[in-house]
């Protein structure tokens, strides 16, 4: 048996729908750019580049109804709503027709992220990674079982922020499917159980300010909401 010098930390874990399982997350992959709309409101051309990924810590990771300290080093929060594929079987070059055979299951993810440090960051060309994996910052509802409610292709997917809508779109809408991304990645680094991939946001991602809730919808998948004081 391996001894640490250290209590070795907990694993982070997500609910699962209608269960008392959790289910342990290893690792958070996320998409970039995904929807075309998005794309063009942050000023790129959606059909010039091959999808492309950054990561989270996974113990990032956040329940829904959480009430979150606003973080640190930002004035400008913003709330991104995303499809969360979690993956239940690894593999490394995993293929386009076989890919969803990886899929455990599906839920709502909010894919926080401080907007000034990232511009900031993309001004000098330097690394998102405080912009996006901060502490809190991947806010991830219930997982739906893929051998209970299949592999969805559509549905609508929106995001309000104290009641007033602000993002919505349909997760139809992807540059990328869900199969295409697991192979792409699968490509980059060799995918385990555990894993969890975030697949992009459609436009219309804003603030949240000190104080709000902002809840995210996909239909067939429930909704999840964080509180930011």
């Amino acid at each position: 048996m391996v001894e640490f010098a250290l209590p070795a930390p907990a694993t982070p874990n997500v609910a699962i729908a209608d269960s008392t399982l959790r289910f342990p997350v290893r690792r958070i992959f996320c998409v970039g750019r995904n929807y075309a709309d998005h794309a063009r409101e942050m000023g790129y051309d959606p059909n010039r580049e091959p999808p492309f990924f950054f990561t989270k810590p996974a113990d990032a990771v956040v329940d829904d109804g959480a009430t979150l300290p606003y973080p640190p080093h930002t004035e400008n929060l913003h709330h991104e709503a995303e499809l969360v594929v979690a993956i239940g079987a690894g593999g490394a070059d995993i293929k386009v027709e076989d890919a969803l055979n990886h899929v455990w299951g599906y839920g709502v993810g909010n894919d926080l992220t401080r907007r000034d440090m990232q511009a900031k960051a993309k001004e000098m060309r330097r690394p998102w990674d405080m912009a996006k994996g901060f502490d809190n910052s991947a806010v991830c509802g219930p997982l739906y079982p893929a051998s209970i409610i299949g592999h969805p292709t559509k549905g609508r997917i929106t995001a309000h922020v104290d009641g007033q809508p602000r993002q919505d779109g349909d997760i139809a809408d992807m540059i990328w499917p869900v199969a295409d991304v697991i192979a792409f990645l699968s490509g980059l680094v060799t995918l385990a159980a555990g894993d969890l991939i975030y697949t992009g946001t459609p436009a219309g991602v804003g603030p949240i300010a000190r104080g709000q809730s902002c809840t995210i919808t996909i239909e067939g998948l429930g909704n999840v909401t964080s509180t930011h004081i």
